[in-house]
């Protein structure tokens, strides 16, 4: 496994979020991970990327503890992208990329060629280097997204933690974001793990899904066994059709109404 949660235990302060939750990613996949508000899934997130540190149990990074390595090898490794990320008004897409580079730079080694290259690369890969001396505020929602995501490549890394990154875009722009998460996933074999509240989506960008409840895993494997009628009723309490997306051939969850 790339990455494993070892029963973990998660919180905040005296509030327990998620207990005794084990999980593994498995390299060169897209897992994504759904559920209600509030069952766990961003903060089992931010544990995966060494944003919160267990109160019990072990996140193991390629086999190590993770938080026993040292930081900046780390971000040589995971790049993180949290929700809704800010950046300072007037900062150009460029600038922003750049500092996905701050984990390869010390002392004795500043700004470099690898990290120029590096830079070109991911705004390439993004579709974004006709936009780089663009302030990010004047960039549409989607673009924006590309950029936060330029500046996680431009870190050089393989593994890739996206917390719901198509929050407060419209549906053309969700399919823009997640069509260059399949991008970089096909193309390089990069191994992603996003959360994402749209079902339907998740199930056809998601090689496996992760569908949570009060803070534990209810189910994981193929969007085809996870999405059952079933599941929609213990997991999120919503009748529903499950059909077959006649474009993709990825389950399609048709509401039909409250189950409580």
């Amino acid at each position: 496994m790339r990455l494993q949660a070892v029963d973990v235990k998660l919180g905040y302060g005296d509030r327990t979020i998620v207990d005794g939750l084990d999980l593994g990613i498995e390299a060169g996949t897209v897992t994504t991970i759904i559920g209600p508000n509030g069952c766990g899934k961003s903060t089992l997130l931010r544990a995966l990327g060494r944003l919160l540190r267990p109160q019990g149990g072990e996140v193991l990074l390629d086999g190590k503890r993770i938080d026993r390595i040292p930081t900046r090898e780390v971000a040589k490794i995971l790049g993180v992208l949290p929700q809704a990320p800010t950046a300072p008004e007037g900062l150009t897409v460029a600038d922003l990329v750049a500092r996905g580079r701050h984990p390869h730079q010390t002392w004795y080694r500043q700004w470099s060629s690898d990290d120029e290259a590096a830079v070109g690369e991911a705004l390439a890969m993004t579709g974004l280097a006709d936009l780089a001396e663009r302030p990010l505020d004047e960039l549409s929602g989607g673009q924006r997204q590309r950029a936060w995501i330029s500046m996680a490549l431009a870190q050089g890394t393989d593994l890739l933690l996206l917390d719901e990154p198509t929050t407060f875009l419209d549906l053309a722009h969700q399919v823009e974001v997640l069509e260059l998460v399949r991008q970089l996933h096909r193309e390089a074999s990069r191994t992603i793990v996003m959360v994402l509240h749209d079902l339907n989506l998740a199930a056809r960008y998601a090689d496996r899904l992760v569908a949570m409840r009060d803070g534990r895993v209810v189910a994981a494997g193929d969007p085809h066994e996870v999405l059952t009628e079933e599941l929609m009723r213990e997991v999120f309490e919503l009748d529903a059709k499950i059909i077959t997306d006649p474009v993709a051939g990825t389950p399609l969850v048709i509401p039909i109404g409250t189950h409580r």
